[in-house]
């Protein structure tokens, strides 16, 4: 997938072969079109490959951001955050919302208690980001678990991701080409206004083709849709350029080409993945298996 909301300076990397920050674009794409390979190969195939693959993902970027917290002298118990973790993606697979939400209280409360063991030093920091990171990775992704389960669900995950996809590709492109002020530049110089109006827009049409053509909706529960994926999108993306600002890294991981970590993938995905569920709840009935 490629990277959002790029200022003009990044236009001219980008034609070189270069993304934002000096990334290879090239790679970038091709490792967007594998994952998305793998995951429409395991959604129209097996579901429950799907959810295994999210559990996967959901291990690496908890692995991810735990070490990053080392930075800032934060170090929240990995073990407790793994087995819960991967828990939340379980439960919310095979018992639904309100497992997911037990599921997220237990793993905070087996973090607390996992961590008394090395004392009263640095106790609230630690506690304190293991239930951001605990919050932030596997219950957001639960809710994708969530759009997995009706039987429609193949077709619900693909629409969600699918406009999120159209979010960074319209951010990026209008970026480059019309970027000219800056949305957050403390946090995040290369985006822009500009490349926001470009993911609200490409985001809208995506939206209206897969509510009216996929779910036989009204055209405007599309256009509300795509805007709350370009919002919610964005606002994730500068959340994790926040916290990696805070962290001074510049990516959470190296294990994806032309991305960074899976992080860094996840960003905007993890926050779109709760919205589209209760929008897509709200707009399409649901019919389960």
């Amino acid at each position: 997938m490629p990277p959002t909301h790029s200022a003009e300076p990044e236009g001219r990397a980008e034609r070189s072969g270069q993304g934002r920050a000096g990334r290879d674009l090239r790679a970038a794409i091709g490792v967007g079109v594998v994952l998305g390979g793998i995951v429409v190969a395991t959604l129209f195939t097996y579901r429950g490959g799907f959810v295994i693959v999210l559990a996967v993902t959901v291990a690496v970027g908890i692995t991810e951001i735990t070490r990053s917290m080392a930075h800032v002298d934060a170090h929240p118990p990995l073990v407790p955050l793994l087995v819960g973790g991967i828990a939340m993606v379980g439960a919310a697979w095979f018992r639904g919302s309100e497992a997911l939400v037990m599921a997220f209280l237990l793993t905070c409360l087996a973090c607390l208690i996992w961590r008394l063991g090395r004392g009263p030093a640095g106790f609230l920091h630690d506690t304190s980001t293991a239930v951001l990171i605990t919050l932030y990775v596997p219950f957001l992704a639960g809710f994708a678990v969530l759009l997995a389960i009706p039987e429609d669900g193949a077709r619900r995950v693909i629409v969600f991701m699918a406009t999120v996809v159209c979010s960074d590709v319209g951010g990026y492109a209008a970026g480059v080409f019309f970027g000219r002020h800056p949305m957050a530049p403390t946090v995040s110089p290369a985006k822009s206004w500009e490349g926001f109006a470009g993911s609200a827009l490409l985001c809208v049409i995506a939206g209206s083709v897969f509510l009216t053509q996929l779910f036989d909706r009204s055209w405007w529960t599309g256009v509300l849709f795509g805007l709350a994926v370009a919002a919610t999108a964005t606002l994730g993306d500068l959340g994790e350029s926040m916290l990696k600002r805070d962290l001074q890294v510049k990516d959470m991981g190296t294990i994806l080409p032309g991305h960074g970590g899976v992080m860094d993938r996840l960003d905007s995905l993890l926050p779109a993945a709760a919205v589209s569920y209760l929008l897509l709840a709200a707009f399409v009935p649901v019919s389960m298996h």
